[in-house]
């Protein structure tokens, strides 16, 4: 272990010393809050506490600097682990400044979603731990929205070989193995709902509201909410999932995709329908691209080619320039023209 360690601090410095001064600046508050917690309790400061959340309270700046909060240093490292990856990863096609936005708009809600779960645990248990002992802190929530959008742009991409595991399968084993650890009460309550929330919030946000190129929003089939649950259970996700889906438009919280249609080439009518999104399009190409490939070479490593240059040569040395028949026939036409003008041949 101890062999590993010095490699793994040089990649992990080589790689924040790449990223922009957003993830620069989030792995410093988060070293500094963490230093800052021998000398004083930072998490009841800058965590939500569902309890002073709410009126007559209002903490609300906790929704912004619960995130950067821990107090352990496996934590930390999980954390820093998280925004060096989003660094690495997403902001080079977001950019920072939307990196910012999306770490903003995952860890508010998972404030927002998780006080408000304790809440209405308070109501159904009179249990006033729940509002004031409970404190949601870290990275977890910031986590899990890595991982869905990790899983939007790199899903098929394998990080496990034995047993095969794909990207878009990880976010829901993750937030499967945080839920056993919590049975186990090795992991705290909260810890559960701000990984949870994280996975939601990021996916609502990344499905219909981020901004791009494009519009708004990735409606391509294989970022569907029914993707992130085994195939078996995938239609009755998906059936429940539309009629959730098509409430939020009824009340104007979502909004209803349509069917875009681009006139303005004049060669051609492009139409943009949903699910039909030009990025799975692409990367569609890419994997049967990717597959032909793969076929090719199993099959170029199956059939040895014959060499036929050494016979080529072999042959070619054999083979006269011209045939017996037609130097004899040459001969004896030559024979013919000398006997029919024996003038000529003797310079008369």
């Amino acid at each position: 272990m101890k062999r590993y360690l010095p490699v793994a601090r040089q990649h992990f410095l080589a790689a924040a010393a790449s990223t922009s001064v957003v993830v620069k600046a989030l792995c410093g508050t988060v070293l500094a809050l963490y230093c800052l917690s021998f000398l004083t309790n930072t998490v009841h400061g800058l965590g939500v506490t569902p309890g002073y959340l709410f009126p007559p309270n209002f903490w609300l700046w906790t929704l912004l600097t619960h995130a950067v909060v821990e107090s352990h240093i496996w934590d930390v490292c999980v954390g820093l682990g998280a925004v060096v990856v989003a660094g690495r990863l997403l902001e080079p096609l977001w950019g920072a400044l939307e990196l910012l936005v999306f770490f903003a708009v995952v860890n508010v809600s998972v404030g927002i979603l998780g006080g408000f779960s304790y809440l209405l645990t308070y109501v159904a248990t009179f249990n006033l731990d729940y509002l004031f002992t409970v404190r949601i802190h870290g990275m977890s929530g910031f986590l899990g929205g890595v991982l869905v959008a990790l899983k939007q742009t790199m899903g098929d991409t394998v990080v496990l070989t034995v047993p095969q595991v794909r990207m878009k399968d990880v976010p829901m084993m993750g937030l499967l193995l945080v839920a056993i650890l919590r049975l186990t009460t090795l992991l705290s309550s909260s810890l559960l709902a701000s990984y949870g929330y994280g996975v939601l919030s990021s996916w609502v946000y990344l499905r219909f509201y981020q901004k791009h190129s494009r519009g708004r929003g990735d409606m391509s089939d294989h970022f569907a909410f029914a993707t992130f649950f085994p195939e078996i259970f995938q239609p009755l996700v998906s059936m429940v999932a539309n009629v959730i889906y098509s409430v939020l438009v009824k009340i104007r919280i979502c909004k209803k995709t349509v069917k875009r249609y681009d006139v303005g080439a004049p060669s051609s009518i492009t139409i943009s329908l949903p699910g039909t999104d030009p990025q799975d399009a692409e990367r569609r190409r890419q994997l049967a691209l990717k597959a032909l490939n793969e076929r090719l070479k199993r099959v170029e490593d199956q059939v040895a080619w014959p060499s036929m240059d050494e016979d080529d040569k072999d042959d070619l040395s054999d083979m006269p320039l011209l045939p017996e028949t037609s130097r004899s026939n040459g001969d004896d036409s030559g024979a013919a023209e000398h006997n029919a003008f024996p003038g000529l041949s003797s310079g008369s």
